[in-house]
């Protein structure tokens, strides 16, 4: 058992089931391994949840990229339930996964019950209205996530609206991103009457607003109590 390696990186190695599987024996028995990136390998749904399995043992691991990797909504089910036992990550990057609204109910949940994530990457997963909706409840209860990122999940405005209100019951979030999400001038809005419990920074970049006049002024001129 090797115990110096504490970063492994084995991106675009096309790993596929085999090599996710083997990983997942590893990181059961690994002691030392901080950061493992795994991203463009490839490994479908059934590594997913194998590596899931690995993630309610290992007691060492605080970072893990995922990205790209074909988890599906099943592999995305099973990353959330090993996070509600999981108390040592604190950065997981599961962006274009194609996790989809499913997913994002599960994640929602899991954020509600985790208390040491800190980092969540959920970039282009379809997550839609309704996963936003989801997400936004489970950050009006999470107090550890600090940075979020959910652009390019076609949100909508009821999703961008949810997310914008949740921001008033949040006290930890410092960055969401909400880039590429088609919400509307609703969530600027929702922000201009809005009471901000911490500061914030928010990427509301490509959502061809159309706002109406001194909405924008209104939102950026507004204090926190």
């Amino acid at each position: 058992m090797n115990v110096t390696l504490t970063s492994l990186q084995l991106y675009n190695n096309n790993l596929g089931s085999e090599g996710g599987k083997a990983l997942e024996n590893a990181l059961c028995k690994n002691t030392t391994l901080i950061s493992l990136d795994l991203h463009n390998n490839y490994l479908g749904p059934r590594v997913g949840k194998a590596l899931a399995n690995s993630l309610c043992r290992n007691n060492t691991l605080t970072s893990l990229n995922l990205k790209n990797n074909n988890l599906g909504s099943e592999g995305g089910k099973a990353i959330a339930n090993a996070l509600c036992k999981n108390n040592k990550l604190k950065d997981l990057d599961i962006s274009h996964n194609d996790l989809g609204s499913e997913g994002a109910k599960s994640l929602a949940h899991a954020l509600c019950n985790n208390t040491t994530l800190t980092c969540l990457n959920l970039k282009n997963n379809k997550l839609e209205s309704e996963g936003g909706i989801t997400l936004a409840d489970s950050l009006c209860k999470n107090d550890t996530l600090k940075y979020l990122n959910i652009s390019c999940n076609d949100l909508g405005s009821e999703g961008g609206r949810a997310l914008a209100n949740a921001l008033c019951k949040n006290t930890t979030l410092t960055s969401l991103s909400l880039q590429n999400n088609k919400i509307g001038s609703k969530c600027i809005e929702a922000l201009t009457n809005s009471n901000l419990k911490n500061a914030i920074s928010l990427d509301l970049t490509f959502n061809d607003f159309e706002l109406e006049e001194n909405a924008l002024a209104d939102a950026l001129c507004k204090k926190t109590p």
